[in-house]
């Protein structure tokens, strides 16, 4: 990570399409773990012109009917700000094609015996963290965010009338010396009334890419600020192109500055490691960076279906650790339990958290009082210096 480049990520906001997916879905998990934490879910959102389909498998309390589910989904599109004509969260047509899951699968996840829980699929996850930012995340991804964040909070604030739902961010930014110095090129696609032009919205646009830099000398060159290329974005949301859960996944996590694994986080209940295992390690990771052990750190964690352990547990600190990569395993293994059960018990997973993870993220985010974010704890700090003497 030496030496003098351009590294880009974007972001997309809630009123993207697939992030209206995946918030619906998220919705979904939080319906059935509030009425019972030991649900299961796996529901997939689709959606497209006054239209949204939910399918997938779910074993959880016979209360939550496909009408709940239904008005769940109305609620969240409501909620993002979609009472157009070709996208209202009121006239939308529903579809809920969602049933039991498989017996063969649950078999493999319920402890039973001698034997404890499983995962609820074979996989790979990754989680990262480096020293570019103060939340411990690569520095493009969480600009791109942070944009996308505040314009969001300002029309939802009645600040920005003029400004729809969907919208998308995209920052390259400089680096030197392996550091993050200034941005070279910033992207801004935003949904708009009729009423405004594209000038228009580059103003409106402007006062929260500059906030969102760290400071003003931060900004790129006037020709390499980009509003709205197109030069119209008014029809926006699953209106102007379909949406699916799960298709954000580097947005979701690091803007490609670290490896993902195979599987998307929305419409997963904890018992997935494709969402739980993906935390702890970003857990584990951030945790390793905060108590300076490394400048950076990628861990990855592989599990089999059914199986109450992980395969392999991996750390690299890209030569930037200050202790054995290898003994750095296998101290985390010993301080933090890493098979599902104790992931979801450790972090606190089986709570109704996973709505507010639908959008800008689900690292570098602050932990909640609702226990939302949990993963974004730093208090293994303490434990890792004294294993290291540090």
């Amino acid at each position: 990570m030496k030496g003098h480049y351009l590294f880009t990520s974007e972001s997309v906001s809630e009123g993207h399409p697939d992030k209206v997916c995946d918030r619906i879905s998220d919705s979904i998990v939080d319906l059935f773990l509030h009425a019972d934490p030991h649900s299961r879910v796996a529901v997939e959102t689709l959606a497209t012109t006054n239209r949204i389909v939910l399918g997938g498998e779910v074993r959880g309390p016979e209360i939550i009917t496909p009408l709940e589910m239904q008005q769940t989904a109305r609620e969240a599109v409501r909620d993002i700000g979609y009472a157009q004509k070709g996208f209202h969260w009121q006239w939308a047509h529903i579809e809920v094609l969602v049933h039991a899951q498989s017996d063969d699968i649950a078999q493999g996840v319920d402890a039973k015996d001698n034997k404890d829980e499983g995962a609820g699929d074979q996989g790979i996850m990754f989680g990262f963290a480096c020293d570019e930012t103060p939340e411990l995340m690569p520095a493009p991804i969480m600009y791109s965010h942070k944009i996308l964040r505040m314009i969001s909070e300002a029309r939802h604030s009645g600040a920005l009338p003029l400004l729809g739902p969907d919208a998308k961010s995209q920052i390259t930014l400089e680096y030197r010396d392996g550091k993050p110095v200034k941005a070279h090129s910033i992207v801004v696609s935003h949904q708009h009334s009729e009423k405004i032009d594209c000038d228009e919205v580059r103003e409106l646009v402007r006062p929260f890419v500059l906030k969102a830099l760290p400071d003003k000398s931060w900004m790129c060159d006037e020709k390499q600020f980009y509003v709205n290329p197109t030069g119209r974005f008014v029809i926006g949301g699953p209106d102007g192109d379909t949406g699916l859960t799960g298709r954000k996944i580097i947005v979701d996590t690091y803007g490609g500055a670290a490896p993902h694994g195979g599987g998307a986080f929305s419409g997963k209940d904890p018992t997935k490691v494709d969402r739980s295992a993906a935390y702890a390690a970003r857990y584990l990771a951030k945790n390793v960076v905060a108590a300076g052990l490394a400048a950076r750190c990628t861990i990855q964690l592989a599990y089999a279906i059914g199986v109450s352990h992980p395969l392999a547990v991996y750390v690299n600190t890209h030569g930037t650790g200050k202790v054995d990569d290898e003994k750095l395993a296998e101290v985390l293994q010993q301080l933090v339990p890493l098979n599902p059960r104790k992931i979801r018990e450790y972090l606190g997973l089986n709570k109704p958290i996973y709505t507010k993870t639908a959008a800008y993220g689900h690292f570098g985010r602050e932990p909640g009082l609702d226990g939302s974010f949990s993963w974004e704890k730093i208090d293994l700090v303490p434990e890792l210096k004294r294993a290291f003497g540090a």
